[in-house]
């Protein structure tokens, strides 16, 4: 079990780790397990690099198939992928008419027609039934093929050699990292965390420490966590993360209002909404043990703050801390003998004599008293940094960045790429920005309407002067890093990949990661896009639905199941329901030459949960791409091929009813990889301006190319054209967002 878990994390870096005890030769000649190996391998789609292929070749021939049997799992082979109708891509001319000239056959028990395994009658003349591999009124499938055509990919992915080192520094890395973990990462540091001993190394940010923390308590050191917990916030997260999974602070109210939301339905009859929310308020009910109770107790009492502080902190969340305060019955421990600052904290808490730093700014700023406004928001630089736009706006740019030069080497450096980067959209009066706020979906938020007192020369200034004021504060920071090298090696590729600054997907890569807005390139004419759920799970009613919005300069259309047939795109047909433990697959073809003669501008890819509830665990879509034609099965429709997967994602938590997985740009033909959740039970509910904002807020992103430029510039590297040099960057590299932030100096 440990060796498969470490070799997922590994593959989710283009690697196969190999324990150093497990190369037990040192033979050069292939075996006949290794060829046989590199040949089912291929299969799939990947190679092996050359260091690997001879470590691999000097393994036991148990473990060359445990890795075989990983790639297997990550890429699905063993998951049912056939669809509704057999050769798909050939529409069926089914029509609504025949939907509702079956459900009437029903309703009046009217004989005449075909029987199905589900009990629905078929008329005569209306749907091909032997084009189905299932029932196509109630869309439950009842045939089931295996994968046939694989092996068609036009390009093998290399996979590389992991060591113990390479394994330990991966570890280091994402403990490390100075921006928020992704749920891969997340999932990669807990699989981590679980098979190796926790290293000693700082560790940059709260929401990776949280893991840590909850690693120590459940291997009964506490007070070795508590050296960790700085301010009440830090306890707050934690006790939050315990209850929730959420490593963020998410308000109670947010995550009642989000599931009841996501079990809305288009029917009344169907609808959940209020259970829902009673069932979600009793899961966020908070119950703990006196152990429990008297640790957190210690925690709040042992803490090196003043109680004025400790009460200011604790200000933005007084909601949740009343009712953590009474479920961890700490007035009751604040009675106790050595307790007497936690008794203190609870008076001035309760009492609320304490002033608030955010309400003095606030105060301030309305009174428009420009210079106790910046005296205060120079006491926390990076405040001063989130609110530094529209603080530009408030008191006039000049001002603002005066006070503003002087607390910047005071401010993380990913917040001082941040404004570099959103400088662009934030100033541009027409520009609607793309937000996603805390527990939410990602929406459009209009322009700051003091922009309309600027005419755009003075608006270009803000812009020039945001850019100068960050790149120069940059360049300062990397020269101050003494640094005894010459040349640098930068990857070409590296200046398509954004520096992953802000981004929190929510869903988990089990194959080679990308960062959101990499771009993949088309090879043949034809995306292939994918959606598979169910496994694991027993036959039942689970309706998610493969979709696809195509948006044209004047109008738009979709591909979905209210019209598997359009222009340049073909859908595989509605499952509604998934069959016992096996799960069941959508498809849908896109033809990029129909599109462009047709003049369609932009493909999003998506997925929704149209049954109650958010999208379902463990769902996984993606796209296929490959030189060569894709073929599909004729005798059961499965057009599935692992070796041609571009891409693929893996849903593990509660998102959304919709998920935007991908943007094909028809004209450039490459596919744009992002993750955007929003709130629809169908392709409908999505909001395209919205996608467009998330695509210009991505392309702003500062990539990781320019970001090495700009060290190289501060401290006196000279750029090559090849990998001989004192310092490479490669797209190998860069596949570790965590590693990348440590560029970030701060």
């Amino acid at each position: 079990m440990k060796t498969r878990e470490l070799l997922k994390i590994s593959l989710r870096q283009n690697a196969i780790f190999i324990p150093s005890e497990m190369i037990t030769n040192d033979v050069k000649n292939l075996s006949g397990t290794t060829s046989v190996l590199l040949a089912n391998v291929s299969k799939l789609g990947f190679t092996f690099s050359e260091s690997l292929l001879h470590a691999l070749n000097n393994v036991s021939p148990n473990y060359k198939i445990e890795v075989l049997e990983v790639l297997r799992e990550v890429l699905g082979t063993n998951k049912n992928w056939t669809p509704l109708i057999k050769e798909w891509n050939i529409p069926t001319g089914e029509s609504v008419l025949d939907h509702i000239l079956t459900y009437f056959w029903n309703v009046l028990g009217v004989k005449n027609g075909t029987t199905l395994q589900c009990g629905h009658i078929i008329p005569d003349n209306t749907f091909p039934l032997a084009r189905y591999n299932g029932c196509p009124f109630c869309g439950t499938p009842f045939e089931f093929g295996k994968l046939e055509n694989i092996g068609q990919g036009s390009k093998l992915k290399i996979l590389e050699l992991w060591t113990e080192k390479d394994l330990n520094d991966f570890y280091i890395s994402l403990l490390q990292s100075k921006t928020a973990l992704d749920a891969t990462q997340v999932d990669s540091l807990k699989m981590a965390m679980q098979y190796l001993s926790l290293p000693k190394t700082e560790i940059a940010m709260k929401e990776t420490l949280m893991l840590v923390i909850d690693l120590l308590i459940e291997n009964g050191t506490e007070d070795m966590a508590s050296q960790f917990l700085k301010t009440p916030t830090d306890i707050l997260r934690y006790l939050w993360y315990k209850n929730t999974g959420i490593l963020q602070i998410m308000e109670p109210k947010t995550i009642i209002k989000k599931t009841s939301k996501n079990a809305y339905h288009f029917y009344n009859v169907l609808d959940t909404s209020v259970p829902a929310r009673i069932t979600s308020q009793q899961d966020l009910k908070l119950k703990y043990s006196r152990k429990e109770c008297l640790m957190v107790a210690n925690w709040l009492n042992n803490m090196n703050l003043d109680v004025e502080a400790m009460c200011e902190i604790m200000h933005p969340k007084r909601g949740m801390w009343v009712r953590f305060i009474r479920a961890l019955r700490l007035a009751e421990y604040s009675k106790r003998k050595g307790f007497e600052k936690l008794n203190f904290l609870m008076d001035v808490f309760y009492n609320q004599v304490y002033d608030v730093w955010q309400s003095k700014v606030n105060s301030s700023r309305l009174k428009f008293d420009a210079d106790k406004t910046f005296a205060l928001l120079k006491q926390r630089p990076g405040l001063f940094a989130r609110s530094l736009f529209s603080n530009m706006l408030w008191f006039g740019a000049e001002e603002t960045v005066t006070h503003f030069e002087e607390i910047i080497d005071k401010v993380p450096a990913r917040l001082v790429f941040t404004l570099n980067m959103y400088a662009q959209n934030y100033f541009d009066v027409n520009m609607q920005r793309s937000v996603k706020p805390l527990g939410g979906t990602n929406k459009r938020i209009a322009p700051n309407q003091l922009l309309k007192l600027y005419d755009d020369a003075q608006l270009n200034t803000m812009k020039t002067q945001i850019e100068d004021l960050t790149i120069l504060a940059m360049k300062k920071r990397f020269a101050s890093v003494s640094n005894p090298n010459k040349t640098i090696y930068i990857d070409p590729q590296l200046y398509n990949m954004p520096v992953s600054i802000g981004d929190r997907s929510e869903t988990i890569q089990d194959l080679p990661v990308a960062l959101m807005g990499t771009r993949f390139p088309i090879e043949g004419n034809e995306v292939r896009l994918f959606m598979q759920w169910g496994k694991d799970l027993p036959a039942q009613h689970l309706d998610m639905d493969l979709s696809c919005h195509i948006a044209y300069e004047d109008r738009s259309d979709i591909c979905s199941f209210s019209r598997l047939t359009t222009t340049g795109c073909q859908h595989s047909g509605d499952i509604r329901s998934i069959p016992n433990k096996i799960g069941t697959a959508e498809y849908i073809n896109i033809n990029i030459d129909q599109l462009a003669k047709a003049k369609a501008k932009f493909v999003t890819f998506t997925c929704n949960a149209y049954s109650n509830g958010s999208i379902t665990p463990n769902l996984v879509v993606g796209w296929m791409n490959s030189k060569y034609p894709m073929k599909i099965s004729e005798r059961t429709g499965v057009a599935y091929d692992p070796s041609c997967v571009d891409h693929q994602v893996r849903v593990t938590q509660n998102v959304a009813k919709g998920l935007v997985f991908g943007v094909l740009d028809v004209a450039k033909r490459e596919i744009v990889w992002l993750e955007m959740t929003f709130g629809g039970q169908v392709v409908g509910g999505l909001d395209f301006k919205g996608v467009q904002a998330l695509l210009a807020k991505l392309t702003s992103k500062l990539n990781i190319g320019n970001l090495l430029q700009l060290k190289a510039e501060a401290q006196g590297l000279t750029i090559t054209e090849n990998e001989m040099a004192d310092e490479v960057y490669t797209a190998q590299w860069a596949m570790n967002p965590a590693v990348v932030t440590q560029l970030l100096v701060d």
